[in-house]
């Protein structure tokens, strides 16, 4: 694939796409500013690529099948844990719109650079806040959050201190199993509900996986 356009049109295709609010999102946020140079030429590819420091930017699909369970609406205030390289963060703050904010943290200092450079230099996100740090526990000085998203494999997610850190009618997605397999697990007023097998890498911190 070559374009932008023709990637979105694969994911619509393959239903993982199926909201307009989604469709214009991944229309807006052109995934080229978000891998590395070098790899640019298999942008559109609906795989997961290195972007350095053992991890990845996720597949376009699983990306886009995590924001339709999400539902982010306007005005929402999300928390991503695992930056990456910026796309998702991207992904988001066009969904939450100008109202909505967005809080980001990795644990790489570095790519929390990479991701604020990224940023900038695509003119998006300005209601995106970037931090480093172990943000396994979340981030408790923003809570409470009407979304949060995970884009590492969690050990667990029952009792975790992200479900504190969400409102009441606030949704959840992340990927919670062992270091090299996971479920994607959506988790809303109490309730959990399996959704995907997927493979992340995994959530390195106080309340993830340790460092090994």
């Amino acid at each position: 694939m070559d374009s932008d356009a023709e990637l979105v049109q694969q994911l619509l295709a393959g239903g993982w796409i199926r909201t307009e609010r989604v469709k214009k999102a991944f229309l807006a946020v052109d995934r080229i500013f978000f891998v590395p140079e070098g790899a640019r030429i298999s942008a559109y590819e609906d795989y997961p690529m290195p972007i350095g420091y053992g991890q990845t930017i996720s597949a376009p699909s699983v990306v886009a099948f995590m924001l339709e369970e999400l539902d982010v609406q306007d005005g929402a205030k999300v928390l991503e844990l695992g930056t990456g390289s910026g796309y998702n963060a991207a992904l988001l703050s066009h969904l939450a719109g100008p109202k909505g904010k967005i809080v980001s943290v990795d644990i790489v200092p570095e790519l929390t650079e990479l991701a604020k450079n990224n940023l900038k230099k695509y003119g998006k996100a300005k209601n995106a806040s970037l931090f480093s740090g172990d943000g396994s526990c979340g981030y408790d000085e923003e809570a409470p959050y009407d979304r949060i998203i995970v884009t590492a494999g969690m050990p667990y997610i029952e009792g975790h201190p992200l479900i504190k850190q969400l409102k009441a009618d606030g949704k959840l997605i992340a990927p919670v199993g062992s270091r090299l397999h996971q479920d994607l697990i959506l988790y809303s007023r109490g309730a959990y509900k399996k959704a995907l097998p997927v493979m992340f890498v995994p959530l390195i911190g106080k309340c993830g996986f340790p460092r090994e």
